[in-house]
């Protein structure tokens, strides 16, 4: 499309600001971006845009972006920096791969990453394989996607990730009843938010179950209030009411789940005054929540991160799956799907069976031998290594020493013991980092890369699409120097002579290939709208079908979780601290602390140096309920520290009143930093960071190694003049 009067062309693509892939129309003059919007045709998002992505202009043409490979000239951390070519970058990086995988082997060489945001996935996991390294860590390995993806693979069979937007899809807004676990979307998916409110307004009933009361939550016929980490507890106390009363989907559960008699024995141990008293819920709303879910079908289920950043996670996970199978609401039509084939090859390398590495050598891999079916050659999901363990591994050098350490992270704010994952990083003799800016993480490198953005690279679109697949295509020349990630690992290849195990020869290459069920190629749908797959239903009901589990069924009962020895049903654990489990420690840290709740302004630690995004929320803040603010002498908008049971020193916060919280709780924003404090980054990634005082070490879940990040104890006080420093 183009204007010939004011030459200005808009071009059709996909954003990439976040993991919604929304369409949107970039409008570009003289080869330089003047407006993002978004594209109405797009299914995803239908025009309607978040923050971030319209905003994403300003991330382009930012005066701190990095535009050049340059490499550290001074101390690490010291913020100096010399610029240098692509070409030295590239030798000196393959250089010291060359010596380090000569010297010492593969395992010595390391890989960070966090999400799969820039599409850069496939290429890492490649690389590393071709390397014949399993020394790489998704940061967030423990308790983002990977735990929900688990669960629900050992639940509903493999490659049936079926409980989040983000997997094959929650059916919103066709369902008579939606039921939120643990998840925000109206701050984190927009995309799903959208299809909620469609669902809303076909007369569907909402159940929110959430210790905040967050904008959705506010919107929700019941909300059910529970205390961090008790989520277990609640499922189950749910799936016992709906058992006892006979309320449950009989016909599906009895044709397609195993384990039916095991599960009602486990949750006859939950009922409902129990579980009142473990989760603070009362009890009618917990009857009033199973039966509106049980009985209007049908009824759609979604959970998320709230679920999964404790030590009782894979279990609640589970409950919740078990759950929606004894409902019924499984691949129905306003229930959640079962994967749609789609004609075109999505996936993450790493359990592509072309690019994995021998079982022997991925158990090499740190925290394979603690939790084997999650991590290393077993994983159902990307996930090499335990994230704490890999950062152990760093400072350590036990059992391998990491000589040259590739990243597209930021874990020095993501990961909790901030500080300790900083001293961990500089213990690898040679760091290289991958971002579109200095992050905190990147201060640290010894050669800074400068990351292309979807706006300026070719990328297969449909991870995040139920039923349909699209392709980024570039839409302007990179800034600066900039570059596709993929293109350099092609090059770092080139340069050490190894070979990638799939048609990776150039990013046009791989992404025809991606393309090629569909019989289309890259070129053919650049610019063009997506390509919709027609959804099937009840595909249990085809002939011969079986569900991807060792029984072939629905397992209430995991025969998985049985094979690696742990408990196949679902159980509920006290976290390590609290007000039952450690009173004494209560007494000192009085308020439970939650973390990592996602605002719609950033996306993990990006996005602070964004004008647009850092008026909208320019300081970190702490939600404290009221009651508690005037015992403590807080008052809004006041400065306070926070002090944690699980790392010594303190951070500080603004204070937010709420009524929207329980006044024995608390929840602070993470990721926070300071990127305008240039003359003192060490202050500016730290004074504010949750993760610096929030601890990475034991208890972690027995199956998945998760910190607990929702649900330790804190303290507060407000700031003064005294102790302000």
């Amino acid at each position: 499309m183009e204007d010939k009067h004011i030459q200005i062309k808009v071009s059709r693509t996909i954003c990439g600001a976040c993991h919604c892939l929304c369409g949107v129309l970039v409008h570009v003059r003289n080869g330089h971006i003047i407006k993002i919007e978004g594209d109405p045709e797009h299914p995803q998002n239908e025009g309607i845009m978040c923050p971030r992505g319209l905003s994403y202009i300003q991330q382009i043409y930012h005066p701190d972006r990095i535009k050049y490979p340059m490499k550290r000239v001074g101390e690490r951390g010291s913020g100096k920096w010399e610029r240098i070519s692509w070409s030295e970058a590239l030798d000196t990086i393959a250089a010291k791969i060359r010596q380090a995988r000569e010297e010492y082997g593969p395992e010595s060489v390391g890989l960070m990453f966090c999400d799969g945001l820039r599409g850069n996935e496939n290429w890492q996991f490649s690389f590393m394989h071709a390397l014949e390294s399993p020394m790489i860590c998704g940061t967030d390995a423990h308790y983002c996607l990977r735990p929900q993806g688990n669960a629900d693979m050992a639940t509903f069979g493999l490659g049936n990730f079926i409980s989040h937007c983000e997997g094959n899809g929650p059916q919103f807004e066709h369902s008579k009843c939606i039921l939120i676990w643990g998840a925000n979307h109206f701050q984190t998916e927009l995309t799903a938010a959208r299809r909620i409110i469609k669902g809303l307004k076909n007369g569907a009933k909402l159940i929110v179950a959430d210790p905040r009361f967050t904008n959705l939550a506010a919107k929700a016929d019941i909300w059910l209030q529970v205390r961090p980490a008790t989520d277990t507890a609640l499922a189950l106390g749910m799936i016992n009411y709906i058992i006892k009363h006979e309320i449950y989907d009989k016909k599906f559960v009895e044709n397609y789940c195993f384990g039916f008699e095991q599960l009602k024995e486990r949750a006859e141990q939950f009922p409902l005054r129990k579980v009142s008293d473990i989760t603070w819920v009362p009890e009618e709303k917990i009857c009033q929540a199973a039966t509106m879910y049980a009985t209007l079908k049908p009824a759609s289920l979604d959970m998320f991160m709230g679920l999964s950043m404790h030590n009782n996670s894979m279990q609640a996970l589970r409950a919740v799956d078990c759950l929606m199978a004894l409902a019924g609401n499984i691949d129905i039509e306003g229930g959640n799907l079962i994967k749609t084939p789609k004609p075109v090859r999505m996936f993450h390398t790493s359990v592509e069976p072309a690019t994995r590495l021998s079982q022997e050598k991925m158990a090499k891999a740190p925290g394979v031998n603690l939790w084997p079916m999650f991590y290393g050659y077993n994983a159902t999901i990307d996930a090499n290594s335990h994230p704490p363990s890999f950062f152990d591994m760093l400072l350590t050098g036990k059992p391998y020493k990491i000589k040259v350490l590739l990243n597209a992270a930021d874990p020095v704010m993501g990961k909790q013991e901030s500080k300790k994952v900083r001293e961990a990083i500089k213990k690898a003799d040679f760091f290289v980092t991958f971002d579109f800016f200095i992050s905190p993480t990147a201060s640290l490198a010894d050669i800074l890369l400068p990351a292309a953005s979807y706006l300026e690279k070719d990328l297969v679109q449909g991870h995040a699409y139920v039923n349909h697949f699209g392709v980024t295509g570039k839409v302007i020349e990179p800034v600066g120097e900039c570059r596709d990630e993929a293109e350099v690992f092609i090059e770092l290849a080139e340069r050490l002579g190894i070979e990638f195990a799939l048609p990776m020869k150039s990013v046009k290459e791989f992404s025809d290939w991606q393309l090629k069920p569909s019989g289309k190629t890259f070129d053919e749908m650049r610019g063009e709208k997506v390509v919709s797959v027609p959804v099937s239903y009840k595909k249990y009901e085809e002939e011969g079908y079986r569900f991807p589990t060792p029984t072939g069924k629905i397992e209430l009962y995991s025969k998985r979780f049985e094979q690696y020895g742990y408990d196949p049903l679902p159980y509920y654990e006290e976290p390590p601290c609290s007000p039952y489990s450690t009173p004494e420690l209560f007494k000192k840290y009085p308020l439970i602390l939650i973390s990592g709740a996602r605002i719609l302004f950033f996306y993990h630690g990006a996005g602070r140096q964004i004008p647009w995004l850092r008026e909208l929320c320019p300081d970190p803040a702490i939600e404290i309920h009221p009651e508690t603010a005037e015992k403590l002498g807080i008052s809004d908008g006041d400065w306070v520290w926070i002090e944690t049971s699980q790392k010594e020193g303190r951070v500080k916060q603004k204070a937010e009143l709420t009524l929207g919280i329980h006044p024995n709780v608390v929840h602070a924003r993470s990721h926070w930093w300071f990127p305008e404090r240039k003359d003192d980054p060490e202050r500016g990634c730290m004074e504010s960071n949750i993760n610096a005082v929030m601890g990475s070490d034991p208890p972690y879940d027995p199956i998945s190694g998760s910190t607990v990040v929702r649900g330790c104890l804190c303290k507060i006080y407000k700031v003064e003049e005294d102790n302000r420093l």
